[in-house]
C-alpha cells in the first residue's frame, strides 16, 4: 500500500549562515525525513547542488526509505525556497507523486500544529545513509538493492549548450529569479568569485514577491479558472 512520506528540504544561501539539518533537529513536521540538497548532488561537479545521476538519486532516495508508488510531500523553512527544487528534482527523475506544502514550515507553525524538537535515531540514520550511497554511485561501489526507480526526464532540464543557443535563437523565454539588483549587477553575489548581472535576453522576476504571483497566475490559467 502506498505511503505518504514527509521530507524538509531546507537550505539556505551561503550568506544567511544557517544549518538546515541543525534546524531541522531542532524544529521539524512531525515524521518528516531531512533531505539534503547540498548532499544528494553530482559529487563529480565542482558545482554546488547539481543534479545527481539516475542511479545516485535512485540510491540515495532508496536510503530514505521512498518507494515508487510513495506520495511526498516537501517543505521548507522559509514557506516556499529549496522545497520547490526537490520537488522539480523528483519530477526530472519520474517521480510526479509530489506536492509541496504550501507555507512551508513557517505556515504549517504558525496555524497551530505541532513540530518534534529532536530527530529520531532513525531520521539521522537514514539521512547519514542517503549520503552514504550516493558517495559509493560516485566511486563505483555497490549498493543496497533500490527501492526506488529513477526514470530521467530530459525535457524537464536544459543544458548549457542549450541556453547559449537559446541566446541566439531566443525560440524560448529565459526568465532570471533573482533579486533585481543581482539581476543588474549591482548587488555582489552571495558565493564568492560569481560575475554579476544576467544570460543576455532575460527578463527579471524577482523571486518570492513577482515571482510566486506569477506561478500562481499561471497555475489559474492552466486550470481554466476566470477573474
Amino acid at each position: 500500500m502506498p505511503d505518504k512520506e514527509v521530507l524538509d528540504a531546507s537550505w539556505y544561501m551561503p550568506d544567511e549562515k544557517r544549518n538546515p539539518l541543525q534546524e531541522y533537529q531542532m524544529a521539524h513536521i512531525p515524521g518528516a525525513l531531512f533531505f539534503d540538497v547540498d548532499g544528494i548532488s553530482d559529487r563529480n561537479s565542482s558545482l554546488p547542488h547539481m543534479l545527481p545521476s539516475e542511479d545516485a538519486f535512485a540510491a540515495a532516495v532508496s536510503a530514505l526509505g521512498i518507494q515508487n508508488q510513495d506520495g511526498v510531500i516537501v517543505y521548507d523553512g522559509k514557506g516556499l525556497f529549496s522545497a520547490a527544487r526537490v520537488w522539480w528534482m523528483f519530477r526530472v527523475f519520474g517521480h510526479d507523486r509530489i506536492w509541496v506544502l504550501d507555507g512551508g514550515l513557517p505556515r504549517w507553525r504558525a496555524s497551530g500544529y505541532d513540530v518534534e524538537s529532536s530527530a529520531s535515531d532513525d531520521s539521522i540514520l537514514k539521512a547519514s545513509a542517503a549520503s552514504e550511497a550516493i558517495e559509493k554511485v560516485y566511486q563505483g561501489k555497490a549498493v543496497v538493492p533500490t527501492s526506488f526507480q529513477a526514470r530521467f526526464q530530459p525535457h524537464l532540464i536544459w543544458s548549457l549548450e542549450q541556453v547559449k543557443e537559446n541566446i541566439e535563437e531566443r525560440t524560448h523565454q529565459h526568465i532570471d529569479a533573482r533579486s533585481k539588483p543581482r539581476f543588474d549587477g549591482i548587488a555582489p553575489e552571495p558565493r564568492k568569485g560569481v560575475r554579476g548581472g544576467h544570460v543576455p535576453g532575460s527578463k527579471c522576476i524577482p523571486f518570492p514577491k513577482d515571482f510566486v504571483f506569477v506561478v500562481k497566475i499561471w497555475i489559474l490559467h492552466d486550470n481554466g479558472a476566470k477573474g
